[in-house]
């Protein structure tokens, strides 16, 4: 019997863990090993159309205002109750009010198997937000982390070692591939840049809404890069509040005519093609999936060393791990690369390499799959029964 599956994620945002997690639906779906549903806190967001492509059906919204009040009590009980009526197997949640919603749903519905995701290390939740979370993963089976780094994050911060399993995320290369006969010109007026022959883009990809990105740090590399390479241009892809802020950061610093805000970017693929080298300059992340099409677009990267970076790129290989917050380091690793472009295209080759061996779809499809065979397994049932229940309450 094919077990159902039920998937939850947040919203439909063009955010890397919903795209990350329809990614999958749309791998387990084409598998045919199981039958796949999918459900959201917010339908709403761009993704929703590729959902709807997948032809899953009904998707069921359970909107939250808070963990706190009357309506989470309400659809709480909504969703145990479709994990029951639809027979359910395995629940699969993707990011914080997931996790924590999920699993006390079902709980409740006692799924038979139960699986939190975790992306993120420190610098993205408050301690408050960090204990509930560990609420729900000790109603879980399994945590999957993305990374090395974020398993030991989560054996930090008390997370039973043998109750997570780390799987890297999956890349679909054909995201970031564009035909064979574009050319540079028309990719600029595809992505909106100004079609410049001897601009040389070094480009940032991520969302302007945390501070934790710490764009203002790519903008100072950024200064010191213009002061060396007259032509350098930079790409800020990208929407959220900060964006005031960093416009006004780009006028202080003499930039206005050389970063580009491009916001929201729908072609990716076209971007990176016209992208020298690509950055990163976060101060903390899980595993970042913007490295992953970096690489997978055949670019060289100089990105911090934070969460699962170093997991990806090897220094001096396929691109530069720097200190967070050393934008003077920054900038000589992104002067070095324009200065050496043969190098650099050396570099992208191997980076996209790296992603097609270690970071495929198809690696992260098995992964998923022998996770949910190990927890429907009769053999499970003991290893499960230290799992708390929260009794025969109705719902």
């Amino acid at each position: 019997m094919k077990p159902n599956v039920l998937h939850l994620i947040d919203s439909f945002e063009q955010g890397g863990t919903e795209r990350q997690a329809l990614q999958l639906v749309r791998e387990l779906r084409a598998s045919d090993c199981c039958r796949v549903q999918l459900a959201c806190l917010q339908n709403r967001g761009l993704l929703r159309a590729e959902a709807d492509r997948l032809d899953l059906g009904e998707i069921p919204e359970y909107p939250l205002t808070s963990f706190y009040d009357p309506n989470f009590a309400t659809q709480l009980r909504r969703l145990a109750r479709f994990l029951k009526e639809n027979e359910i197997d395995v629940l699969h949640t993707h990011c914080f009010y997931t996790n924590i919603f999920g699993m006390a749903a079902a709980t409740l519905a006692r799924v038979p198997a139960r699986i939190t995701y975790k992306g993120e290390t420190d610098g993205f939740r408050t301690a408050m937000q960090k204990r509930a979370e560990r609420g729900a993963f000790h109603f879980a089976h399994r945590v999957v982390a993305n990374s090395e780094a974020v398993r030991n994050q989560l054996i930090r911060e008390g997370v039973r070692a043998s109750k997570i399993v780390q799987h890297y995320n999956g890349l679909d290369v054909r995201r970031v591939a564009v035909r064979p006969d574009l050319t540079r010109e028309e990719a600029l007026v595809i992505v909106g840049l100004p079609r410049e022959p001897q601009r040389r883009f070094v480009t940032i990809v991520a969302n302007l809404r945390h501070s934790v990105k710490d764009h203002p740090m790519f903008m100072r590399a950024a200064a010191r890069v213009r002061a060396a390479i007259p032509d350098a241009g930079f790409v800020i892809a990208g929407e959220g509040e900060l964006m005031p802020s960093l416009r006004e950061l780009a006028e202080q610093l003499g930039l206005a005519r050389d970063v580009f805000f491009i916001g929201r970017c729908e072609n990716v693929a076209e971007l990176l093609f016209v992208s020298e080298v690509c950055a990163l300059s976060s101060t903390a992340e899980g595993f970042s999936n913007a490295i992953l099409e970096y690489m997978a677009a055949a670019r060289p990267v100089v990105v911090t060393d934070v969460g699962g970076a170093r997991e990806a790129v090897v220094e001096g290989e396929t691109g530069y791990l720097v200190p967070a917050g050393d934008d003077e380091k920054m900038a000589e690793r992104i002067i070095q690369l324009l200065r050496d472009p043969e190098r650099a295209r050396a570099m992208g080759a191997r980076a996209k390499q790296i992603v097609e061996e270690k970071f495929s779809c198809e690696t992260h499809l098995q992964n998923t799959l022998d996770l949910y065979h190990e927890l429907l397994s009769p053999s499970a049932e003991t290893a499960k029964q230290s799992v708390p229940t929260m009794g025969h309450e109705r719902v």
